[in-house]
């Protein structure tokens, strides 16, 4: 996520580092390169001037021109701004006095507002409410069938009766309140573009309906083209939000940046990846930390918390305070960490401080054939190889490969990137009792922690 961004970012106060004091001039080139960076992610040209101006502004002033460090408060003030830009007051959903809470869920063909239909029902079941999902998009072939499918993998109520998208909405809201539903989504229809059929539709099921939420759900990696969506949705139909999805393969980050301050709508939820669980609020503070390489150990502690099994994680805590990591336990550790998404996403929202993460931990994949791969592999081994992975030389490697039906340089990899991973843990681990990373001890009981 914003890793093409985040690099650019860096690289700029990199050249700042260095020097003591800074002058006007330095002060002067970095901006230039801050705004060809946020120009190059996609970030709306206004948005870049005027938040370049009330950088600029501070940075001239005794605030970082008198600084002991000049470089790290201009770093600070670069979040600081971004941070008041993207905060929004109205962010959390608003419900209804009396249920159903009505949320009509709009956007464009490909957006993935079906899947977010899902994703936010299940979100709003765990926070204890009861949602109906309602199939009222009869435009796109296949779009009722797939949302019923999904409210059914994820034991959620559903209803799509009705001749007209009206029609499935109205019966729905009769159904919610005779069943005891609290909220009804409605996935209402969309298009390959804005026309005006389609904003006659929404505007008259928003009008019969009065939802208390009209939410925009928009491609994130479509930049600029996201944030003009946004504008014309909310410019005809009038919204109160808006969810970003695809969140997860934006690597320039202008849509997030620019939504908000663009159309002053809020970004309340985002998607970061296609499992069901992928759908998060959105924290400006959050966002620009990772935005600016500080990590974000918060959402990683909160994704954490809610996927690992905590029993587990405690019993591998001692084996690894006691430095019996096996190649078993790594094994076990896998399957863990995969319940929380991807390891590159979770590094990610580690501070770049850290010394950054090697390559070989970035490239591991958990995909359920990798995972197979990893378990014959290791299965493949005598239980000694497997307690101490040392002793696995050149011969070894070839039976274990034959009888894995690998190649030695997978062998390698694995034992590879068990060996990064074991120096993660003993590093981060170090990092929380020299710096008194208060934050990363909350995470404790998360054995790739210690």
């Amino acid at each position: 996520m914003f890793t093409s961004l985040t690099e650019k970012l860096q690289e700029t106060f990199k050249k700042l580092k260095g020097k003591g004091k800074l002058t006007e001039k330095d002060i002067d080139a970095a901006i230039r390169e801050l705004r060809v960076n946020l120009l190059e992610a996609d970030v709306n040209f206004k948005v870049v001037k005027k938040l370049m101006s009330n950088v600029k502004e501070r940075a001239l002033g005794e605030e970082v021109m008198k600084s002991l460090t000049p470089a790290q408060q201009m770093v600070k003030v670069l979040r600081e701004e971004l941070t008041d830009m993207l905060e929004q007051e109205d962010a959390e959903l608003t419900m209804a006095k009396e249920h159903p809470t009505v949320i009509l869920l709009a956007g464009l063909q490909g957006s993935g507002k079906t899947t977010t239909a899902a994703k936010m029902a299940r979100l709003l079941r765990s926070r204890g409410h009861s949602p109906l999902l309602l199939g009222a998009d009869l435009a796109r072939p296949g779009a009722v069938d797939q949302l019923k499918s999904l409210a059914s993998k994820e034991d959620l109520p559903f209803d799509s009766e009705g001749k007209t998208p009206l029609e499935v909405a109205q019966r729905g809201l009769k159904k919610a309140q005779k069943e005891g539903n609290d909220v009804v989504l409605v996935d209402t229809s969309g298009r390959l573009h804005i026309d005006e059929e389609l904003m006659e539709e929404l505007t008259g099921l928003k009008d019969k309906l009065k939802p208390s939420e009209t939410l925009l759900v928009v491609d994130a990696m479509t930049g600029q083209d996201a944030v003009n969506i946004a504008y014309d949705f909310n410019e005809r139909i009038g919204l109160s939000g808006v969810i970003l999805t695809k969140l997860d393969g934006d690597a320039r980050g202008g849509a997030a940046l620019s939504v908000k301050a663009t159309t002053g709508c809020p970004v309340k939820f985002v998607g970061t990846g296609e499992k069901m669980e992928d759908l998060e609020p959105f924290y400006p503070e959050r966002m620009v930390k990772r935005i600016l390489g500080m990590g974000d150990i918060l959402s990683l502690i909160e994704k954490a918390e809610s996927s690992v099994d905590q029993e587990k994680a405690k019993e591998m805590e001692k084996k690894l305070r006691s430095q019996q990591f096996t190649l078993d336990d790594f094994k076990d550790q896998l399957q863990e960490i995969r319940k929380m998404g991807s390891v590159s996403d979770m590094l990610d929202m580690l501070p770049s401080g850290m010394g950054g993460v090697p390559s070989e931990l970035k490239n591991l994949s958990l995909g359920d054939e990798q995972l197979v791969k990893t378990e014959a592999i290791i299965n493949s081994m005598t239980r000694e190889e497997r307690e101490d992975p040392s002793i696995i030389n050149s011969s070894r490697r070839k039976r274990i490969a034959r009888g894995s039906g690998t190649r030695v340089q997978e062998i390698n990899q694995l034992l590879k990137q068990f060996d990064m991973m074991k120096k993660m843990m003993k590093k981060m681990g170090t990092m929380d009792k020299k710096k008194g990373m208060k934050k990363l001890k909350g995470m404790k009981n998360l054995p790739f922690f210690q």
